[in-house]
């Protein structure tokens, strides 16, 4: 049974969603004859590579908040993600444009090392003091997650390289009917939207299995909190 989640980097609920999405494969009696493949989706695909701003006055922008409603829409991120046992930095984060670093997540696809490098980035953009939107950060990441390091480089120079694969991912979103991530289908027949609990992933996993052979997509799960085409990150 294949597995595809489409996120970005930049979203919580697609960090905190990873995390219980496992937490339900670990509880599936055939969790060893699951493939999981991990899509692209940007989040803020029109902000200019290079153009970054803190995480917090994005949000009181974006909403119209203050910075102090805003710090308060990030804690409260923060305690979902913590009660996963997910580190989270509420403080000093930066946002910005997605796209290179979905590039890098295909080469490592390519290579067989995609989890790895997407646990090592969502890691460091929302538990460390590091910037995931710096080059030379994406190359180290990508060399702990057991990438060659000049290769990740030369991607990372050549702004071609897996750009048409993550246009692919982000199609198939589109058809799919995927306007918020995470987004997670099963075998091309059940959608679960959002950060769902690890209960319902369990149910969609054994759902999944009794009905194979896929055919058609099946919404389980109703809706959860999500982050929108848009870059809006809704609370629970």
């Amino acid at each position: 049974m294949r597995v595809e989640i489409w996120s970005d980097i930049a979203c919580p609920w697609c960090y905190i969603g990873k995390a219980r999405f496992e937490k339900g494969l670990a509880e599936f009696a055939h969790r060893d004859e699951v493939e999981v493949v991990h899509r692209s989706f940007e989040l803020d695909p029109s902000r200019a590579k290079g153009d970054t701003a803190l995480v917090i006055d994005m949000l009181a922008e974006k909403y119209g908040r203050s910075r102090e409603e805003a710090a308060a829409m990030e804690a409260n991120v923060a305690a979902n993600a913590q009660s996963e046992g997910l580190g989270y930095r509420t403080e000093g984060r930066d946002h910005g444009n997605t796209f290179d670093i979905h590039r890098l997540l295909h080469l490592a696809k390519a290579r067989g090392r995609q989890d790895e490098l997407l646990t090592l980035a969502y890691r460091a953009n929302f538990a460390e003091e590091r910037s995931v939107f710096d080059d030379e950060v994406l190359v180290a990441l990508a060399e702990e997650a057991g990438l060659d390091a000049d290769e990740a480089r030369a991607v990372l120079a050549d702004p071609e390289a897996y750009a048409d694969d993550v246009r692919t991912d982000e199609r198939e979103a589109a058809e799919l009917g995927a306007n918020a991530v995470p987004f997670f289908v099963l075998d091309r027949r059940y959608g679960i939207a959002g950060g769902q609990p690890s209960e319902v992933f369990v149910q969609a996993l054994e759902q999944a299995w009794k009905d194979r052979p896929a055919t058609a997509l099946t919404t389980v799960g109703g809706d959860a909190a999500a982050c929108d085409a848009d870059g809006a990150c809704e609370l629970p």
